[in-house]
């Protein structure tokens, strides 16, 4: 685990020399919008694609609809408790659910749990992601920054479905339940996009630590952040993973994913429906340092169940 994070930190550290070095004048934003683009829309679908089309789809697919939804249910339901008795203002309380509901479960969680247990556990974090987290996302999450946030031009909630995950999931699960074979040149094709996708998800993720957006005044969010996302969430995750039959190796890897920091595409709710998007930025700054120490604790205590 501690090999594998040092890879990860020098890939992100890639990422924080590009912000401070700008090479060819590029800003680290510039460049990071392109990197996440090219991730998003081509890389990412073509893994789903590829894992969705060959993988067996069961009981297992359930369990871990049950196990994110439960877990990401939990940390907002400790968030929100939070936000009443510290009595927080709208917009902070909702910018605080996000960053500690919502884990990095494949932009961080998918490389460094490939490395650390090997490609088997890609059905699992592409799992958690199509099943539970991005749909948890686009209705929960987003109706909770609707809610704590403000829009100028509400749109209807079911265009957020509208995005690669879903319909790449949906032409794949199509294919793998009409017993449809996945042509061996194809698959190449995917398994080559997706083997690039890991370290431009890392370098991009470097890119948008910014310490320009750790401040004083953010500073006393940080404890109940921790608090909920890195440990009070996992431990939840882990109890609902034991209660729901998955074996030893397979409770790691889901609890490692939902233990990742804060996902980075709460900053893009954060600046539509004006939280304090400082705030979020922040999170993800501090969660992401903070993970190189929980998610190795997390191993330790996983592994030897």
């Amino acid at each position: 685990m501690n090999s594998t994070l040092i890879q990860m930190t020098l890939l992100m550290a890639c990422g924080v020399v590009w912000r401070l070095c700008r090479p060819a004048g590029l800003t680290a934003d510039q460049t990071r919008a392109v990197l996440s683009g090219v991730v998003y829309y081509l890389l990412m679908p073509a893994m789903i694609l590829e894992v969705l089309w060959k993988t067996d789809l069961g009981i297992q697919s359930l369990q871990y609809t049950l196990l994110g939804w439960g877990s990401l249910s939990f940390a907002i339901l400790c968030a929100w408790l939070i936000g009443r008795i510290f009595k927080l203002d709208k917009k902070h309380l909702g910018t605080l659910i996000l960053a500690s509901a919502f884990p990095n479960v494949t932009f961080l969680g998918l490389p460094i749990l490939e490395q650390t247990f090997g490609s088997w556990i890609r059905p699992v974090v592409i799992e958690i992601d199509v099943f539970s987290a991005t749909p948890y996302l686009f209705t929960v999450g987003l109706l909770i920054a609707r809610h704590y946030g403000q829009e100028d031009k509400p749109k209807p909630l079911w265009t957020a479905f509208n995005e690669p995950p879903f319909w790449t999931a949906a032409i794949a699960i199509t294919l793998n339940m009409n017993g449809v074979a996945a042509p061996e040149w194809l698959m190449a094709v995917l398994q080559k996009l997706a083997v690039a996708a890991a370290p431009l998800m890392i370098i991009s993720l470097g890119m948008s630590l910014n310490w320009q957006a750790v401040s004083w005044r953010n500073m006393p969010y940080m404890f109940p952040l921790l608090s909920i996302k890195m440990l009070a969430m996992p431990l939840c995750a882990w109890f609902l993973a034991r209660h729901l039959g998955l074996d030893a190796p397979h409770q790691a890897v889901a609890v490692m994913d939902l233990a990742m920091p804060s996902m980075l595409f709460g900053i893009v709710f954060c600046d539509r429906f004006r939280l304090d998007s400082a705030l979020y930025a922040m999170a993800v700054t501090v969660t992401t340092l903070s993970s190189l120490l929980t998610l190795p604790f997390w191993h330790g205590l996983l592994v030897k169940q």
